[in-house]
């Protein structure tokens, strides 16, 4: 469905800043961003929310700004829920074909289902993602829409997120005056900012490596097949260099990005940076920075290594792995990885959005328009959704209005009366009600 002229906006909560970011789509599909804010952000802890008011105060900051530039007002807002709030599992769920022919509608109705399974005590589905469908016992390629068949299953990946959690981000952006309409998992949105179908298919692992945590997103065969974080990111090797320095975090920071390298190289040696502490000039030299931030980045690699094999994908990421985040800007570190995992590495930059006018083309920023992108596609989701129900309404109409007419000819009165408005403003309104109705529609 068309989404032309409609102004979606998203807000990216992370460990060290709050981004707010509004887009439309132009007349080809394209999605152009209209602007965006950012704040520092407070009050999170490791993609948490811990203080609500603190949060709610920097999002009010990064909306403001964001309005200001896109020249645009909005209320009803996407965001993402980083991997440590949610929990994943896979299920299948089935349902009888009356008719013999397997249509979207039966498609759509066994997905929601599949919302109402039963979870644990203060947990809530995020997610419900179609990864196989099963015919009659047969696998389908792609979707099953007009198979034959009268038993349909479905295999789902399911993002549950802690209900606390989920609250928690409501309270906060309830506060700065805006409605949630969807919350999204962040690797979800990353994923979507910088990979390509083909690296879908051929079988990829994204780690968006942020400053509280490390998220990580796989794919097959165009089909998500889990997602899974490690606690940790650039914030923890911003704070080993504070403490083996003895400095403070800002300076620490700054040694990081300025000088902080990945691998230990051997022109590192004679090279020293030089730091004002406390009004004492301290030296430290860059092998010794090298080498603490080796020590925790060879962590965070161990735990992405544990998961390729805990799922056994060592032979089936043919298109390796793709970093992204603050953390994947250091020096040397497509370097390390691809020493430490033995895998092809690239570095994710935004796709199929003009982010170069906008100033989003840093990788840093690819979560908050990866959940931009996922927004148009709710709402398109939504939209098509809603087209075939009106669909479904029109030809019943019409078989009602058919069956009253034939009854009017043979009672000779008129029972049937034309209703006001059409297919297309029964769409519009949808989409307008999809915004105004916020976490109910998607």
């Amino acid at each position: 469905m068309a989404t032309k002229n409609q102004i979606i906006a998203a807000i990216d909560i992370g460990t060290t800043k709050v981004v707010a970011i509004a887009g439309v789509k132009d007349e080809f599909g394209k999605i152009n961003i209209l602007g965006y804010g950012q704040a520092e952000s407070k009050g999170v802890v490791r993609g948490s929310v811990q203080n609500v008011s603190e949060v709610s105060a920097a999002i009010n900051t990064a909306v403001t700004k964001c309005k200001a530039k896109a020249g645009c007002e909005f209320r009803n807002v996407f965001v993402g829920i980083a991997g440590q709030n949610v929990r994943t599992e896979i299920n299948t769920h089935s349902k009888f074909i009356d008719s013999g022919i397997i249509k979207q509608a039966d498609i759509d109705q066994l997905t929601r289902e599949v919302y109402t399974i039963s979870k644990d005590a203060g947990e809530e589905i995020i997610h419900v993602i179609p990864q196989e469908y099963i015919v009659d016992g047969s696998s389908i390629i792609g979707s099953a829409a007009g198979c034959p068949g009268r038993k349909l299953e479905g295999k789902f990946f399911v993002a549950v997120g802690k209900a606390n959690s989920i609250t928690a981000i409501r309270q906060a952006v309830n506060m700065a005056g805006l409605n949630i309409v969807k919350i999204i998992l962040e690797p979800i949105a990353s994923s979507e900012a910088v990979l390509t179908e083909d690296e879908k298919e051929a079988g990829v692992l994204v780690a968006d490596i942020g400053g509280g945590t490390t998220d990580i997103a796989v794919y097959q065969k165009k089909v998500l097949k889990t997602t899974s974080y490690v606690p940790f990111g650039g914030n923890a090797v911003t704070n080993d260099i504070k403490n083996a320095c003895h400095i403070i975090e800002r300076q620490a920071e700054n040694l990081k990005v300025k000088y902080g390298s990945a691998l230990n190289l051997s022109e590192y040696s004679k090279k020293i940076a030089v730091v004002n502490s406390f009004g004492t000039a301290k030296e430290i030299s860059f092998s010794d920075l090298a080498n603490i931030i080796n020590a925790r980045l060879d962590e965070i690699l161990g735990g992405i290594a544990c998961l390729i094999e805990k799922y056994a994908l060592r032979d089936s990421l043919t298109a390796g792995i793709v970093i992204t985040g603050g953390g994947a800007k250091l020096n040397n570190i497509i370097r390390l990885i691809k020493f430490r995992l033995g895998t092809d590495v690239r570095l994710g930059q935004v796709r199929n959005v003009d982010v170069n006018a906008s100033g989003l083309n840093d990788s840093e920023y690819t979560a908050s328009v990866g959940l931009l992108i996922k927004g148009f596609e709710y709402l398109e989701t939504y939209l098509a959704g809603q087209s075939r129900a009106a669909q479904e309404t029109q030809k019943s109409d019409t078989n009602l209005e058919k069956e009253q007419q034939s009854k009017s000819a043979t009672s000779g009165t008129s029972k049937g009366k034309k209703k006001e408005g059409g297919f297309f403003s029964r769409i519009k309104k949808w989409a307008s009600d999809f915004l105004e109705d916020p976490e109910d529609n998607a």
